[in-house]
């Protein structure tokens, strides 16, 4: 059936339900059957969901879209105002602000509720109005708790537990119908269809539009369209140069998911092209809304900028609230039949091709108390719910047969040298790939006769990292690293490999480095067979919030986590631009990681697909794909996966040395002093002279 007659039979059918729990909110105003403070918090949330109601009302009866530019402005800072930086800190939706106006127990329960209807925003732009009555049902629900005497925190968390449990074949089912169903239409056809001269467009998503979004969009339009076609081209090439790659067939696959940030429109619509003409339809879906389908670390599908990383922030962990080993097998059960039901979708499905961005001033988030978090039992099944997830996930849409590219480029926060910027990234993602497989290959060539690698800081980085490589049976048939250049990860520009863990070993310490949307100063990680065994950050005054942190972001919430990637960027001219911008702080990992030697936590580079044949462009086979952890797929897949890989990068001037041994204790160069010293990479230094 069309989505959009589902729609509207979906919506007629629960319409008289919609219509009640209006009426009922309307009448919250006038009475004074609930006692303060709580009387203030509940009125202020049901003006909110009025306005949604007049939202909705607008968007179904397509007069949202007919609003002029500053009617649609002023929307989108009466929809987002209360939990923007200045208006937060009064907020009920910041659970430090509601502890303290309604207590410590009631108060970050009540803030996730106030979070949670927020998700009525994108909603009502989309006219899903049983998501928008569900919402509403829960909180008159409570409203109803607190008429007379308050109730016990039990008796709300209750409603809150089986609200998001009984809603999982709504909520998590429709998310896995987003993510491989084309026909959900709503993000594309805003793309397709606008007029991207007339800025509005932006708004119509729903989501918060800053001037971030206004610059970049009006930015783009300004571009040459061969500047654009390039633009597109690099990443639907690098998409499909993937495949081949990895000796996948790309002719099985019939759906890509294209996830982007907004402003990117032009490009979007001219990757659009490309990707049909190798038979894919884009898929396009928001990013999560529903606290039961949020990664904590990142968002995944369409967004804008964040109103306040903050806000994120102290909501990164709301499903701690309700999360129990009953929910958790109840969400499975649902992920099972939704991959089912989507059987052929699944099947269709190629993977990923995301357009990320970079630019902002780094955040440094504030820990509140009040804010929920994962207690030690709700990690452990945080963790065995994602190990079980992924294997289910990998039964119908086996990892050996998709592949994902990646492409960044800057936002006009990066400073007044936007524009420079963004054309001097067009030319880093799109340098010769002839030139560096060559370079690549005499460094490849180089390591391979090593029996381990060390890695040394200078200065005041005190790296000292041993990566014990595997044993190369046949040298002139096999190699340990892989030669990468323009593929999944745009720019070109690094040789990796697996490492044996056993005998890898050290220090790992980087001055500043982002992962995600965090900065970690003086970032320290000590590695024992392979392992992490401690760590450390400068975030925080308190040395303890600081491994929270890193145990949040870079561990996944694991106790610990092997060296799963060794890797060796070569991408100085991307290193030479963040230098010569002073923007080395504010690039991303995937620009990073190019730009010195780098090092993942987690799985290996080759998770789910080791048994996959690889060959470099010489025709040598890759044979470090396996580590002691990822092996035991073979005896107990639960055991193998961490369902993560997080890259650290060590930048080129915190790099003192880079070496092979072999086996006879005989000393290979390939970095010394910060510089490429492997004959044949003498080209990568030019870029960085004067970049001291």
């Amino acid at each position: 059936m069309d989505y959009k007659v589902q729609l509207a039979e979906d919506n007629e059918s629960v319409r008289e339900r919609f219509s009640l729990t209006m009426e009922r909110i309307r009448s919250m105003e006038a009475e004074e059957t609930i006692k303060e403070p709580f009387a203030s918090y509940f009125k202020e949330e049901a003006g909110f969901l009025l306005m949604m109601g007049e939202l909705f009302g607008l968007a179904e009866a397509g007069r949202y879209r007919g609003l002029s530019l500053e009617e649609l402005r002023r929307w989108n800072e009466r929809l987002y105002g209360d939990i923007l930086p200045g208006h937060y800190e009064t907020s009920y939706t910041n659970p430090a602000y509601a502890a303290r106006m309604l207590g410590d127990g009631m108060g970050p329960v009540l803030a996730y509720v106030a979070a949670e209807l927020r998700g009525e925003i994108p909603f009502a732009v989309e006219s899903r109005l049983t998501e928008i009555t569900m919402l509403n049902e829960l909180f008159i629900e409570i409203y109803n708790l607190f008429e007379g005497e308050i109730p016990d925190i039990s008796q709300v968390k209750d409603v809150i537990y089986w609200f998001n449990s009984d809603y999982t074949d709504l909520t998590v089912a429709r998310r896995i119908r987003e993510v491989l169903d084309p026909s959900l239409s709503f993000g594309k056809e805003i793309v397709m269809d606008s007029d991207f001269t007339d800025l509005r467009y932006l708004y119509y998503y729903g989501e918060y539009v800053s001037e971030e979004e206004l610059r970049t969009a009006e930015f783009l339009n300004s571009l040459p369209q061969d500047t654009i076609d390039s633009m597109a081209h690099t990443y639907t090439a690098g998409y499909q140069k993937g495949f081949e790659v990895m000796g996948r067939d790309l002719s099985k696959k019939r759906t890509v998911a294209v996830l982007f940030e907004l402003g990117f429109e032009r490009m979007v619509r001219r990757a659009v092209e490309d990707f049909r003409n190798m038979g894919l339809e884009p898929v396009m879906y928001r990013a999560a809304v529903w606290s039961v389908n949020k990664n904590p670390v990142r968002k995944r599908g369409f967004h804008g900028t964040s109103p306040n990383r903050q806000y994120d922030y102290d909501h990164r962990y709301d499903h701690a609230l309700y999360l129990k080993k009953a929910f958790t097998d109840r969400k499975l059960a649902v992920l099972k039949t939704s991959y089912e039901t989507l059987k052929k979708e699944g099947a269709d499905y190629a993977g990923p091709a995301l357009i990320e961005t970079f630019g902002e001033e780094g955040f440094e988030p504030v820990n509140k108390p009040e804010a929920w978090r994962l207690s030690e039992k709700q990690g452990k099944l945080t963790i065995a719910h994602a190990n079980d997830s992924s294997q289910l996930v990998n039964q119908y849409i086996p990892g050996e047969e998709t592949s994902f590219t990646i492409i960044a480029f800057p936002k006009p926060s990066i400073g007044k040298d936007f524009e420079e910027i963004f054309h001097e990234t067009i030319k880093i993602n799109t340098l010769d790939y002839e030139v560096y497989r060559q370079i690549q290959q005499a460094v490849i060539d180089r390591l391979d006769q090593a029996d381990h690698v060390v890695i040394t800081g200078k200065g005041d980085n005190k790296t000292n990292l041993k990566v014990q490589l595997h044993h190369l049976k046949n040298p002139d048939k096999e190699t340990n690293f892989e030669n990468c250049v323009a593929d999944v990860n745009i720019p070109l520009g690094e040789v990796f490999t697996s490492p044996v863990l056993s005998g890898t070993e050290g220090t790992l310490q980087v001055g500043s480095v982002y992962i995600g949307d965090f900065q970690f100063k003086n970032l320290t990680m000590e590695f024992k067979d392979g392992r992490v065994v401690s760590y450390a950050c400068d975030n925080f005054e308190d040395p303890e919030a600081g491994k929270a942190l890193i145990k949040q972001i870079i561990l996944k919430n694991h106790e610990a986590l092997p060296m799963g990637e060794f890797a060796i960027g070569t991408n100085t001219a991307a290193y030479a631009m963040a230098h010569r911008y002073h923007i080395v702080d504010k690039l991303p990992i995937l620009i990073v990681e190019k730009m010195g030697p780098h090092f993942a936590v987690g799985d290996t580079c080759y998770s789910w697909s080791e048994d996959t044949t690889l060959y470099n462009p010489d025709g040598k086979e890759i044979i470090a794909k396996d580590n002691e952890v990822s092996i035991l797929r073979k005896e107990d897949l639960s055991k193998a996966y961490f369902n993560c890989h997080t890259d650290i990068t060590i930048p080129y001037r915190e790099l003192g040395e880079i070496y092979g041994v072999t086996a006879r204790g005989e000393k290979l160069p390939v970095i010394a002093d910060g510089r490429f010293a492997v004959p044949g990479s003498e080209m990568l230094n030019e870029a960085l002279l004067g970049c001291e």
